[in-house]
């Protein structure tokens, strides 16, 4: 599909996949573009509250504190493990078919954010609360097509929700909680959600 981002994040991320082409048309630079999506997995930062939600639960239920949720929790996700993603980003450069492509690469199933809490808490074998927020201004259902990626790589069946979140969260039980650092200096605060302004 043709891109239309319709916030700065995307616009961002098109502007670089626009100007690899144009270099690559220019200077013959080859380039491989990923665009994977809602990737957790270990060493993840557990004290990033902003982004990240997989990892913004675990550390919650840690703290002992709700798991937050903008909305309902009925938007859905592919919530794709890092090493179902890692390892074909890491050796694109060995596929000369891959060279000056665009490969969407992540998980296949879509899940709910509210299945995604409850699948966090079972793994992590910890019981916890569920605090809803206001909605955010965000795509409902977000989900890609990954039959290109998996025809030039040979991609197989990956990790379940399950199966990836169990290791990501044996991991952050080693890691332990961790604080999060509020941001600072922001100049524009209209939109910002509330919960990102509280101690």
């Amino acid at each position: 599909m043709l891109p239309t981002p319709e916030d700065p994040y995307g616009i961002s991320k098109l502007a670089v996949e626009m100007d690899l082409k144009c270099t690559h048309e220019m200077f013959g630079l080859n380039y491989v573009i990923f665009r994977p999506h809602n990737v957790y997995g270990e060493y993840q930062n557990l004290g990033d509250k902003y982004r990240n939600v997989v990892g913004i639960f675990m550390n919650q239920l840690m703290q002992k504190k709700p798991l937050t949720i903008f909305g309902d929790g009925k938007q859905t996700r592919a919530f794709s493990y890092i090493g179902d993603v890692a390892p074909y980003i890491a050796n694109c450069v060995e596929v000369p078919a891959a060279y000056n492509q665009v490969f969407n690469i992540g998980a296949d199933q879509e899940f709910t954010v509210n299945e995604l809490a409850n699948t966090v808490c079972d793994v992590m074998g910890m019981s916890g609360q569920v605090r809803h927020l206001d909605a955010r201004n965000e795509v409902m259902h977000a989900y890609a097509d990954h039959s290109k990626v998996q025809k030039i790589f040979n991609i197989q069946s990956g990790y379940t929700l399950k199966q990836g979140l169990q290791l990501m969260a044996d991991w952050a039980k080693t890691a332990g909680s961790r604080e999060s650092d509020k941001f600072k200096g922001i100049e524009i605060k209209e939109k910002l959600p509330p919960i990102w302004q509280e101690d």
